[in-house]
C-alpha cells in the first residue's frame, strides 16, 4: 500500500470518530497541513484514552521529512495554531547520516526513534540536563522508559548545527530539540500530553513529501497497534 492511500485511510478512519465537544475546543481551518496535523491529534487523544489528561496541546513529529524541515508540531487545539520546529531522529533509525529516518525500532540499544503515541511526564535532571519523561503508549514504543527515550536539547540540534551540515545531528532515540525549541516544549508539552510519532512526510499544502527509496520504510495502519494499559508514572 503506498504512504499516500496510507496516510488517508487512517485520517478517515480518525474523522468517522464522534468527537466530544466537552474534550476538543472548535478548530479554524489552516493549512492543508495543519488541518491534516488538528485531525491526527484529535485521533490519537482518542486513541489513548485516560492515559493523557491534559488535552490542549499535541506533540507530532513527523519523521517522514529530512531533519533539515521543521517536523516538530505543537498542535494547540484550544488556539487552533500549529508551530513547527525541528527535532532530530535516532542515530540507529540514520546510519548513513543522511537526515532521512530509515526505521524505527523499539528494541533496547538500538539507538533508534520509536514510532506511535508517548504521555510526557515530569521534567528532571539527567545527562542532558533538563528533560522530559516520556512513556511510550503503543507495542511499538513501550520500552521507552527502560530506553530512557527523553526529550532533551542537543548542540546538534540548534540552527547553527543545520546551516553547516545542512541536517541535524543524531540522538540516541530521543528526540532532541535546539534550546530555544526545548524551552517551548518544557512550558507547553510536559506534565500529562501527549506526543505521538510517526512517518507522514506531510508538507505545508497537505502534500506527501516524496523520500528517496533508501529511505522508505514499512507502515503499518496504526489502529492494528494494541493499545497497552498504561498507569499515571
Amino acid at each position: 500500500m503506498k504512504r499516500r492511500d496510507l496516510l488517508k485511510g487512517t485520517l478517515a478512519a480518525g474523522a468517522a470518530l464522534a468527537l466530544p465537544s466537552r474534550l476538543f475546543a472548535s478548530v479554524a481551518p489552516g493549512s492543508p497541513r495543519d488541518r491534516i496535523l488538528f485531525d491526527i491529534a484529535k485521533r490519537e487523544l482518542l486513541r489513548a484514552g485516560n492515559a493523557i489528561w491534559k488535552h490542549d496541546i499535541v506533540g507530532i513529529a513527523d519523521f517522514g521529512l529530512h531533519s533539515a524541515k521543521p517536523r516538530f508540531h505543537f498542535v494547540n487545539l484550544e488556539r487552533a495554531e500549529v508551530q513547527s520546529y525541528h527535532v532530530s531522529h535516532g542515530m540507529g533509525s540514520d546510519p548513513q547520516h543522511d537526515g532521512w529516518l530509515k526505521q524505527f525500532s523499539n528494541t533496547e540499544g538500538s539507538n533508534a526513534t520509536s514510532r506511535g503515541a508517548y504521555v510526557t511526564w515530569e521534567w528532571y535532571k539527567g545527562r542532558y540536563g533538563t528533560s522530559v519523561r516520556l512513556g511510550g503508549l503503543d507495542e511499538s514504543n513501550n520500552a521507552a522508559l527502560q530506553r530512557y527515550i527523553v526529550m532533551h536539547r542537543a548542540d546538534y540540534a540548534e540552527s547553527s548545527h543545520l546551516e553547516k551540515w545542512g541536517r541535524l545531528g543524531r540522538s540516541n532515540g530521543c528526540f532532541a530539540m535546539g534550546e530555544e525549541q526545548f524551552r517551548v516544549a518544557l512550558m507547553h508539552l510536559s506534565g500529562g500530553r501527549l506526543l505521538f510519532a510517526d512517518s507522514l512526510g506531510l508538507e505545508e499544502d497537505g502534500s506527501i513529501q516524496p523520500v528517496p527509496e533508501l529511505a522508505m520504510i514499512e507502515r503499518q495502519p496504526l489502529d492494528l497497534y494494541p493499545r497497552p494499559t498504561i498507569s499515571a508514572y
